[in-house]
């Protein structure tokens, strides 16, 4: 079994480092207090090629299996988790599904500019009452001639104040539930399409999210994307597509975690002596360093998994809920190991540990991800059954 990574992903994982370290890094609290990523930034990201990690060279992407999507979302989660927002959402749920499902020309129309960055993705599923309960969703498509009429809202849509291209779930025949459900490519310049309030987080500063609503607004047939009533399944695997990039800007932000806790508790001196000598802080660290660990090996075998077409919805779910899961704890440990320090907005511990919060609740909660791996069981159960 062989863990060496191909020389061309090293060489890029050396690139990205790199600029987060001297181009991102050094403007995190900026953007933290402004809430804004600065243009220099996104030009140089998308300089880079970072809006096109998942679509393919044909259409002027740099076309990255998964595991080379992880390698590069762990150096950027090793920076502001804003700014590794906007180009997490774009290269995974923002465009997985036109890649997945468009057509020639959906690809044709789309994905070149969504490779350069030109046009940002977004993915439009969660309403008021539709959040964990998927199928719910109130928006409705009628197909009136060559034309689907849209009516409805949805809600905390990362992208959205920027976003040009939006994958909208819509209830297209209410008689058949989830199975009802159609994908559509929507455009923020389709008449009747209209962005609402900001919404003011907790975290993720510089990466916003937005209502959206559609006041009868036209969506050409061509812009199904799948085939009509596909659209809640089409969601659920762009959801479990992103499961290991997210587990992977998880695992950046651990790592970060650990180098400035390791840091700090060498250089923090109390009782005469730097507190890493003391017992209690050396058993954070050590729990901080085993869990990365184990979440990286997990990270990267997912991927690898992936990459080989092999069925990942379980595990899929474990990384998401045990990447989440980890990047809480390890936060945690960090704020109390750096003691006031921790709790002080001008230094980034702070920062982070707001932003871990809603890893365990965005692209699937923890519950959620418990849910699936629990029917996933059931069914490996039920086979074994049906072959004893």
């Amino acid at each position: 079994m062989d863990f060496t990574l191909p020389s061309e992903l090293e060489e890029m994982r050396r690139t990205i480092r790199d600029f987060v370290e001297h181009e991102v890094e050094p403007l995190a609290m900026q953007i933290e207090e402004e809430d804004r990523v600065p243009d220099s930034v996104l030009e140089k990201s998308k300089e880079l090629g970072l809006f096109g990690l998942s679509i393919p060279e044909e259409y002027g992407g740099i076309g990255l299996s998964m595991l080379g999507k992880c390698v590069i979302y762990e150096e950027l989660g090793k920076t502001i988790n804003g700014y590794t927002t906007i180009i997490g959402a774009h290269n995974g749920i923002g465009s997985v599904g036109i890649v997945e499902f468009g057509t020639k020309e959906q690809k044709e129309k789309y994905l070149p500019k969504m490779a350069t960055g030109e046009w940002i993705g977004a993915f439009a599923l969660t309403e008021p009452q539709a959040g964990s309960n998927a199928a719910a969703i109130k928006t409705t498509a009628v197909k009136k001639g060559d034309r689907y009429i849209l009516n409805g809202q949805k809600i905390y849509i990362t992208n959205a104040p920027y976003a040009h291209v939006f994958t909208v779930m819509a209830v297209t025949d209410p008689s058949k539930g989830a199975k009802g459900i159609t994908s559509f490519i929507v455009e923020r310049d389709f008449p009747g399409f209209r962005v609402g309030h900001i919404e003011k987080k907790m975290g993720l500063h510089g990466s916003h999210t937005a209502q959206i609503f559609f006041e009868d607004m036209e969506v050409p047939e061509e812009n199904v994307l799948g085939r009509e009533g596909e659209g809640y399944v089409n969601a659920l695997k762009i959801l479990a597509n992103g499961r290991a990039g997210l587990a992977a800007r998880c695992l950046g932000s651990c790592e970060y975690l650990l180098d400035k806790s390791l840091a700090f508790a060498h250089e923090r001196i109390q009782f005469g002596k730097p507190i890493f000598e003391q017992q209690i802080i050396q058993h954070y660290l050590a729990e901080m360093a085993l869990e990365i660990e184990l979440l990286r090996t997990f990270v990267y075998r997912v991927a690898w998994m992936t990459d080989q077409k092999m069925n990942v919805i379980k595990e899929a779910a474990m990384l998401k809920l045990y990447g989440s899961e980890v990047y809480n704890r390890v936060a945690d440990k960090a704020v109390q190991i750096h003691g006031g320090l921790g709790f002080i907005a001008e230094y980034p511990i702070e920062r982070f540990y707001r932003d871990a919060r809603i890893t365990r609740i965005y692209e699937g909660t923890s519950e959620i991800q418990k849910n699936i791996i629990a029917a996933q069981l059931h069914k490996e159960y039920e086979r074994t059954k049906a072959d004893a």
